[in-house]
């Protein structure tokens, strides 16, 4: 049985204990947060069983309490990552994984000095629909991969803003659409397509107001293989569309919405293609969080979860550890470097 310590009792937060519900061998030990009323008010609505800190160090002191989980304000994790890690704890890390590189490495370095085990939260890795493009590139269904496409064309009212407190601020957010919203689109479209070499990319923001971030962005990429890259991130698209993932090469071609398969096609086809067809055909047809951020669902947090839980049990790396994580912040930090000097720009 693992303890789970949750740091942050916010929206988030309630993903990660009901996903907890769905693990074996997991329990919440502990609610943290600065607001005792918050975590008391969060274990009522879930029905929790545990104890409750307004502090991290009583939390990391605790015998029953091997994992952290930190849901804090994106600017806010590397500090309770750190600390988590120093005290012996595996630490889960709601995306991004920090709004800086350096803040991102200090908590990759934190993990690797102290030998506990790390990973960042892009539960989209683990959509049965993502799963299956994946494995169709690693079998090299595609031939030579061309373009790599995502959208994720989303609305928030101004409410998400103002009410959000550190939601929009260039501190705790990082960013705004690409960082908030659209990380978990370029994670995806990192791990088909592989590493960017270089980003072209401009961000604005049109559609809200008292926000020092973008609402919307658009991007070209260029990636080692050599194919290229579009990103389309919002919150400006009323009333919201599903995200899309595309993989295209010169013998196949994928599209996804959600978990829908819009498209499964290529040159070579095998017998199971028609039955991957049928599987993913109008599979979710949901919003997905496309313009309310509390309608996605739990499903993808205990998967990556219960993949974390295994890794610990066995030792292996998980299969979005910090490294994995680094590499769509690092992505989107381009998109503004370029955006902010009208110039290409190389990664790293």
């Amino acid at each position: 049985m693992l303890g789970f310590a949750i740091v942050g009792c916010g929206m988030i937060a309630r993903f990660h204990a009901r996903a907890l519900a769905d693990v074996p061998n997991t329990k919440v030990t502990a609610l943290v947060s600065r607001s005792a009323a918050s975590a008391q008010k969060m274990k009522d609505e879930l029905k929790l069983s545990c104890d409750i800190a307004t502090d991290l160090d009583t939390a990391l002191k605790r015998e029953d309490v091997d994992v952290v989980i930190i849901t804090t304000p994106s600017g806010a994790h590397m500090e309770p990552a750190v600390a988590s890690a120093n005290a012996g704890k595996h630490v889960v890390v709601e995306k991004p994984l920090e709004i800086t590189l350096e803040r991102c490495d200090r908590i990759i370095e934190a993990c690797a000095k102290n030998k506990v085990q790390l990973c960042t939260i892009f539960p989209s890795r683990f959509g049965d629909a993502a799963m299956e493009l994946h494995k169709a590139v690693g079998a090299g269904r595609f031939g030579r991969l061309t373009l790599g496409e995502t959208t994720c064309k989303w609305w928030r009212e101004q409410s998400y803003y103002d009410l959000g407190g550190w939601k929009g601020t260039q501190a705790l957010d990082g960013g705004g659409a690409l960082m908030n919203q659209a990380i978990h689109n370029v994670d995806l479209l990192l791990w088909m397509m592989g590493d960017v070499t270089h980003i072209m990319g401009f961000t604005t923001m049109l559609a809200h107001e008292r926000i020092e971030v973008e609402d919307t962005a658009v991007a070209c990429l260029r990636f080692k293989s050599g194919a290229l890259g579009v990103i389309q991130a919002t919150t400006s698209i009323w009333p919201g569309l599903p995200k899309t993932i595309a993989v295209h090469g010169d013998q196949g071609s994928v599209v996804i919405e959600q978990d829908d398969l819009l498209r499964w096609d290529f040159k070579s086809a095998k017998a199971e293609d028609d039955a991957i067809r049928q599987r993913f055909a109008q599979k979710v047809g949901a919003s997905g969080g496309s313009s309310n951020p509390a309608s996605i669902s739990h499903i993808g947090h205990a998967r990556q979860l219960a993949d974390f839980v295994s890794a610990i049990q066995t030792g292996r790396a998980p299969l979005v550890d910090g490294r994995e994580g680094r590499k769509a912040v690092e992505v989107i930090l381009g998109i503004y470097a370029s955006n902010r000097t009208g110039k290409c720009v190389a990664i790293p």
